[in-house]
């Protein structure tokens, strides 16, 4: 992982996605903070930033595609396609399309046991990312990896890793690596 497009990442994270408040997360529980990864990866340096990492872990578990759950993956995946890294993108929908081609995936069309990393933005319970990595093996797809932009320290790790099946996990940054100074962190 280049060290540079790491600390890249980091700062775009705190300058532009870092939002101290009460919100409500997609699994339901409270936070006095929210990461809105998709403010600071949408944007030049970001994008950038997260191209680079996600290019060399892609490139690092042999991965020829790359993708997850929508909305959180597909900024992601398209990172990766513009880094210039030689695999084909894709987004898993939550529901199947009832009309066209009723597909799960959607995208180029994937081969059997095509190596996919599965990718998202932020990463809490890990929820959308294991329901990423179950339809992927539903469709007859190898997991190869499984990379997050930022992982929230909340546990998701351990359930994506449980559902990566042997995979190797990376975080890009944490939650302390972005927002150290939060009143909920766990000190050694």
């Amino acid at each position: 992982m280049s060290d540079a497009a790491r600390e890249r990442l980091v700062a775009a994270l705190r300058e532009h996605a870092l939002v101290v408040g009460e919100v409500t997360l997609t699994s339901g529980r409270k936070a006095q903070y929210y990461v809105d990864a998709k403010r600071a990866i949408m944007r030049p340096d970001g994008f950038r930033a997260l191209g680079q990492l996600v290019a060399a872990e892609a490139e690092a578990v042999r991965a020829t595609a790359v993708g997850g759950l929508t909305m959180g993956a597909d900024p992601v995946a398209c990172a990766a396609l513009a880094a210039g890294v030689d695999v084909k993108a894709f987004f898993v929908r939550k529901e199947r399309k009832s009309h066209g081609l009723q597909r799960w995936i959607e995208g180029p069309e994937l081969e059997p046991r095509e190596r996919c990393l599965v990718v998202e933005d932020v990463v809490t319970t890990g929820g959308s990312t294991v329901a990423a990595i179950e339809r992927l093996r539903e469709e007859g797809l190898q997991v190869a990896g499984v990379a997050c932009v930022l992982d929230r320290l909340a546990g998701g790790a351990d359930a994506i890793r449980a559902a990566a099946d042997g995979a190797p996990f990376t975080a890009f940054s944490t939650i302390d690596d972005v927002y150290p100074e939060r009143p909920d962190r766990q000190r050694p």
